[in-house]
């Protein structure tokens, strides 16, 4: 068998464009996926401007609330560009250097506080995007529902944290700042203590009647009014959320699209390896005379696999250590990245292997090497809940009938501890691969016999 893995090794040597395919194909991708996930989408780059005065105030009566900074909440959200005017902020979005421009007008606090008076205004932030790519244009109306939206529940929750100041004063009583004075508030509870404090000396009879009607109505505005601060809070979010999670085996964003990119590499690279080489063999007539004597079919059968799980390996490896210029990777894991590559490369190598028995020119086999693969590597990768129950369900059989889904599996939790079960996905993967192995024997067999 080591000649034979030495031949194949020649024939890759004396094909310098496919090995450098093979090499180039992974560290490519590996660059892509690196500079892609290096730049965080959490923050877009955004024109903003803020025409708002300085010393601008939102006010709940006659008080002005403390400065809430929600320019700086939304700055701290996305990526805010400076512009000078309204032109210049129409110009950066026309050009595509922001995704989109907020302006926040000069009489927006005059607005909010109208929102008091009878008379009230509507207030408003203007909001420019280029709509030219729907894609695009569905991710900018999301990102600045969310920040106009925190910043609504920012400016609620401050006003009514305000607001609850100003009914405790009302029931309990205390000091009021106007204008720099100090204004004694007497509060209900005081109020009925003097009330209470005076009905003993008066007389039997209407004003008797009259001061007990006043403190019932003092007894149930305090009840009520005690229940009022809390309600002001709780109206700024009435629904809150209580997370309970199901299945704790989630990766970082960014290993999932590691692990990803090196499955996607080696599954094709070995994929196709493996059933080009096998099915060049067939091609070339050479596959009846090695198997007359000088090797059996199972030996050419697992020379070819270990050829492509040697390759694969090399590859996925390069390419994590691509990656490592733009995520730090957990090196510590090195054992099981190795045992999830071998154990993967198997899996998809024997796969090729089935792929090169049933079909007899290299061309073809490369065809279906990727009608095949492509296919369930993108069905692999369909979450729960965005289709529905009983094609969900199909989907889940077809991916568990190829080794990608486990070895995607098996990498993403070698790359990471908080990834799936690595054994599970191992105990897969050596299922297939005696299957697929066993398939690809019967199909050797065929051929011969045809």
């Amino acid at each position: 068998m080591r000649w034979l893995l030495l031949k194949d090794l020649q024939i890759l040597r004396r094909s310098p464009l496919q090995a450098t395919l093979l090499v180039a194909y992974p560290v490519l991708i590996a660059v892509l996926v690196g500079f892609a996930i290096s730049r965080s989408p959490e923050k877009p780059r955004v024109a903003f401007l803020d025409e708002v005065p300085a010393n601008s105030r939102v006010s709940v009566g006659n008080t002005e609330l403390p400065k809430i900074g929600v320019s700086n909440r939304i700055c701290e959200r996305v990526e805010c560009v400076s512009v000078k005017d309204r032109t210049e902020a129409v110009d950066e979005v026309r050009s595509g250097d922001v995704l989109a421009a907020l302006i926040l007008p000069a009489d927006l606090v005059d607005r909010i506080n109208s929102l008091s008076s009878p008379s009230p205004s509507t207030p408003e932030v203007e909001v420019i995007v280029n709509e030219e790519d729907p894609v695009k244009a569905r991710l900018v109306n999301d990102r600045i529902n969310s920040l106009l939206t925190q910043a609504n529940l920012v400016i609620a929750r401050r006003i009514a944290h305000e607001g609850g100041k100003f009914v405790g004063l009302v029931v309990h009583g205390g000091q009021f700042s106007l204008l720099g004075q100090q204004i004694p508030i007497l509060g209900l509870g005081n109020t009925a203590r003097i009330l209470h404090s005076l009905r003993p000396a008066l007389p039997a009879g209407p004003l008797r009647d009259s001061l007990d009607q006043v403190l019932q109505f003092t007894a149930l505005t305090r009840s009520n009014l005690g229940a009022a601060a809390t309600l002001l809070t709780r109206l700024t979010q009435p629904i809150a959320i209580d997370k309970q999670v199901v299945n704790a085996s989630t990766p970082p964003l960014e290993v999932f699209a590691i692990a990803v990119a090196a499955t996607f590499t080696l599954a094709f690279v070995t994929v196709l390896l493996v059933a080009g080489s096998l099915a060049l063999e067939r091609e070339e007539n050479a596959f009846s005379r090695l198997t007359r004597g000088l090797v059996s079919r199972s030996a050419l059968l697992t020379e070819k696999v270990l050829l492509g799980i040697g390759v694969g390996l090399v590859v996925t490896l390069l390419m994590l250590a691509g990656l490592a210029f733009f995520v730090p990777l957990h090196w510590s894991r090195f054992g099981l990245w190795l045992a999830a590559i071998v154990a993967g490369g198997a899996g998809l190598g024997t796969a090729g292997a089935a792929l090169g028995a049933v079909a007899r020119e290299v061309r073809a086999v490369s065809l279906l090497a990727f009608m095949v693969t492509l296919p369930i590597a993108f069905l692999s990768l369909i979450p729960s809940g965005t289709v529905g129950p009983a094609l969900y369900d199909a989907i889940k059989l077809i991916t568990a009938l190829f080794p990608f889904k486990p070895a995607l599996q098996a990498i993403t939790g070698a790359l990471d501890p908080a990834g799936p079960s690595i054994a599970s996905a191992l105990l897969h993967l050596a299922v297939l691969t005696a299957a697929y192995a066993l398939l690809a024997r019967v199909a050797l067999r065929r051929f011969t016999t045809v």
